[in-house]
Order: structure tokens, then C-alpha cells, then sequence
């Protein structure tokens, strides 16, 4: 009888051993994601990929909403002006995955092309529906925060401003530097993200 007990807890431990955790850690303190390879496939291969090629550290977390999200992944420090880094192409749209986007779920950002998304992402830090599918083909929510969230919130309680950022033409490559609102006065870095 216990033999067969022994063998129920073993996918059990394969299961949860599958989901991928990627340790951001930031000016303000680490957080810890659980990745949803189950339910999104193709952006947590895509967030892994900038991972492993450290594409996140130096980042900082540009644009700051206190009663909606934090969003990083794309500008890194050069002097004083925050410069929008090299990308890849931008990846297939997994809003429909029937993940939600709620308080502490990570989300890829893109533009209104709903297949724009590349390394960008943000940090739900209230539940925002309006967020989900079907509304423009739905915002990509692809894992969760399961360590940090203190830290989160830190983020999202910090002083912003309109500030420049240097971002690249998505057709001509040129830069153009132009003022953006919501990004943080003290610049909130993402020192390193590695996987577990």
C-alpha cells in the first residue's frame, strides 16, 4: 500500500520542480518570480532568453504607477539619461492563456500591437482586469511574485516625474529622446535577475 502512495507523490515534486524562478535583484531589494511555462510557453522562453543574457541587469524600472503597476526591462542607465537597450523580435500575444491579471502577476508590455512584446514587462500591484483578454487582445500574463513583494511595493510608492527617455524608432532604428511621465526620481535598478 505505501508503494503506490510513493508514486503519487512523485509527479507531484516533477510539477512543481518545472516551474522556472527568476530572482530580480534591485536597488531596493530582491524579488522572486515563479514562471508559468504551463500557460505561456512562448514569453517565459522569451523572458528566460533576456535572462540568461543578462539583457535585465543594469535595467531600471522606467515607468512607476502607484495604484497600478511597475514596468522595467527596457532603459539602462548611460550618464543621465536612461536609453532604451537592443531587443529581439517581438513575440506571439498569450493573453488568452486564462491567466489574469491581478496583484503580483508579471505581464509582458508591448505596444497596440498585441505581438509587439519583447523585454519589457511589468508588475501588477492591484488587480487590473481591464487588463485581460479579450481588451486588445489582452496584456500576456506569464507568472507570479512569490518573494518580494514588500519590495514591489517599495517600488511603486517611490517619487516620479515627467523625464526624458532615449528610445529607438521601432522601423529606422534612430534615436529619439522624448519626455515620459511616471518615470522615478531616484532611479530604481535591476542590479541582476538570474534563474533558479
Amino acid at each position: 500500500m505505501c508503494e503506490p502512495a510513493k508514486e503519487a507523490e512523485k509527479p507531484a515534486a516533477t510539477a512543481t520542480a518545472k516551474a522556472p524562478k527568476v530572482s530580480l535583484k534591485t536597488s531596493k531589494g530582491v524579488i522572486v518570480l515563479e514562471l508559468n511555462a504551463e500557460k505561456a510557453p512562448v514569453t517565459v522562453e522569451n523572458f528566460l532568453g533576456y535572462v540568461k543574457k543578462k539583457h535585465f541587469d543594469g535595467t531600471v524600472f522606467h515607468r512607476v504607477i502607484g495604484d497600478f503597476m511597475i514596468q522595467g526591462g527596457g532603459f539602462a542607465v548611460e550618464g543621465k539619461d536612461l536609453v532604451e537597450k537592443d531587443v529581439g523580435k517581438g513575440i506571439v500575444n498569450e493573453g488568452k492563456n486564462g491567466l489574469k491579471n491581478l496583484r503580483g502577476t508579471i505581464a509582458m508590455a508591448r505596444t497596440s500591437d498585441p505581438n509587439s512584446a519583447t523585454a519589457q514587462f511589468f508588475i501588477n500591484v492591484k488587480d487590473n482586469a481591464m487588463l485581460d483578454y479579450p481588451s486588445g487582445g489582452g496584456y500576456a500574463v506569464f507568472g507570479k511574485v512569490i518573494e518580494g513583494m514588500d519590495v514591489v511595493d517599495k517600488i511603486k510608492a517611490v517619487e516620479t516625474a515627467t523625464a526624458p527617455l532615449t528610445m529607438k524608432h521601432p522601423t529606422t532604428g534612430e534615436k529619439l529622446t522624448m519626455p515620459s511621465e511616471d518615470v522615478p526620481v531616484e532611479k530604481v535598478v535591476i542590479l541582476s535577475a538570474t534563474a533558479e
